[in-house]
Order: C-alpha cells, then structure tokens, then sequence
C-alpha cells in the first residue's frame, strides 16, 4: 500500500509511522533493524529514510597543499529502503532531496528506486550548508517543487533532458514537508501557505510537518490549510527531547518553540535521564492530544531517541 492509502483508509485509527537515520559509513545495517525490530510491534505502517548530501572535505596533499574533494559520511536511502521493504514487508520511503544531488543523480535514483519496486517518496530542498557551489542552474533542482516538477515527468516518462521513454506501470507517490510554525526563509505564513497550497496543486499527496511541541501551532496551521483549500492529510512530525542542550539546539536550528511549560520542566533537570523522562511524558501527552483530534498518524523522528519512541507507543498504542 501507497502511504496515502494508509493515511486515507485509518477508520478513525492514528497510523504509526517514524524516521530513521541512515548508518554512518562502515557500519553495518544491522544498526537500522534494530531500531525497527524495536518499534516493529507497534505495526509501522511506513518508514521514512533520511538522505544526506555529500560533504566538501580539504585533504592536505604530499607538497603540503590541499585539494578539496567529496565524501558521502552515510550510504544513500535507496539502497537502504529496497532492505526495509524486501525484509520487512513494510512501506519505505526514502527521502528526495535537491541540496547535493543533480538533476541526472536525482533520475538515477528514481530509475534504481522503480527497478526495486520502491514507489513512494518524501521531496525535500534539503538543508543548505555554507555557500552552495556554483552550478548550472540546468543541471540542478534549487527547490523542493522544481524537484517535484521533475519526479512528475519521470511519471510521465520523460527524463531529464526531455527524452521520452514508456511510462512505469507504477508511478511515484509523494509526500512533501510543511511548517506549523512557519519556514525560516519565509517572510510571513501567507506566503509559507502560498508553497504549501503550490506542492498539492503540484501533485503532492500529503504533508508531513517539520517536529512541533505546541499541539495549538499545529491545529491552527491545519485549520489555515483548509481555509487556503489545502485537503490532503497533514501528518504531525513528532521529537521526543532527550538532552539538556536541545532546549537550545531545536530552536536554533530547526526554528520551533518550545513551550514554556516544558522549558521550565527542564531548567529543572541535572542530567540528560531526567531530560529523557520530561520528554517522554511530554510527547505521550501530545500524542494523546494529538489522536483525540483525530490526526491521521504520527510520525516520529527517532534520531538518538528511539527508546524514548519505543515508550511512548507503548502509552499511547
């Protein structure tokens, strides 16, 4: 099943759903299972894989100069959402992203992904790191809806540089991002709205939001979706916190509040175990809250927290 269909067949169900971060290069797979075979009783209904530009690395050479080149720290998602799938039985959605890749990497990776009977996508600019290398403009997608643009003639069967080919008998189905609290580029929510409502026009299926703490953000930009005409389901990205330090990291980097009902919880604790304990009932309040009023699932983002997801579907499940 597509994960539309699981998002659009619950019968007033909430689907669990989470996010898994690819291995670092060198290790070993096994280290994903085991986060799955620790949430696997929960039936996940998908499971989202991260993608991960490359990185610009400065290695010093013989005569003591320095050439810079690539190196890729995580293997890519296709690969890793063919051995979810093929070993599982459960829908994996590797994440499209535009910062890093080509246009012609970006049809590589469709061409593998439909050849491994991989059909669903999560389309994302991905995160800008330092200035972007000059490139051609032609040869890259520089947003999320230019790569939608492109995934959209792959289903139609055109490649890249504009050659037809006979269409997959199974197209690409897609989910894109969406930010209750607004993206950081944006100069106001109208126009965040403005892309949101432009990615469904597009062909999007659904949107997952950036990770939230304030379950009245996330009702509010649902209601402004529907007043803008965007239908399609809004799955709520959820983050236990974990540690001390992400009372400042989160909103720095991914621009969320935190609450100060929980900010003041955690002021209170001395150690990133008490942190762990606060989050953990947090996000099970939030969960409830969020099922309550019907969400159509919760995504999870598991990165250095997924014992802390593991109790909280046992809560909340």
């Amino acid at each position: 099943m597509r994960v539309i269909d699981y998002l659009t067949s619950t019968n007033g169900s909430t689907a669990f759903s989470f996010e898994i971060l690819p291995p670092l290069k060198g290790n070993s797979i096994e280290k994903v299972y085991n986060i799955i075979d620790k949430l696997r009783e929960f039936d996940p209904k998908y499971i989202n894989i991260t993608s991960h530009r490359s990185e610009m690395i400065f290695k010093q050479m013989p005569d003591g100069s320095f050439r810079s080149q690539k190196m890729r720290k995580r293997p890519g998602s296709v690969a890793i959402a063919s051995a979810i799938q093929n070993k599982y039985g459960i829908t994996a959605v590797p994440h499209i992203i535009c910062k890093g890749f080509t246009r012609d990497e970006t049809e590589y990776a469709l061409i593998d992904l439909n050849f491994l009977g991989v059909h669903d996508l999560l389309l994302l600019r991905g995160d800008i790191k330092g200035p972007e290398k000059s490139e051609d403009p032609a040869k890259i997608n520089l947003h999320a809806t230019d790569l939608q643009q492109q995934v959209n003639d792959f289903n139609r069967g055109i490649y890249a540089d504009g050659e037809h080919f006979e269409a997959n008998a199974t197209p690409f189905s897609y989910g894109m991002a969406c930010y209750p609290e607004k993206h950081e580029e944006a100069p106001n929510m109208e126009s965040d709205l403005f892309y949101a409502k432009k990615k469904i026009e597009n062909g999007a299926d659904y949107l997952v939001t950036q990770m939230f703490f304030d379950n009245e953000k996330y009702y509010s930009f649902v209601d402004s979706c529907r007043k803008a005409g965007i239908t399609v389901p809004i799955v709520p990205g959820i983050k236990p916190i974990v540690f001390l330090n992400q009372l400042n990291v989160l909103p720095r980097v991914f621009r969320t509040d935190i609450p100060e009902a929980l900010a003041s919880e955690i002021r209170k604790c001395s150690t990133n175990e008490q942190v762990k304990e606060v989050g953990i009932e947090w996000s099970i309040a939030q969960c409830r809250d969020l099922m309550a009023h019907g969400v159509p699932s919760l995504h999870f983002y598991t990165l250095m927290a997924s014992d802390s997801v593991r109790r909280i579907a046992q809560a909340v499940y």
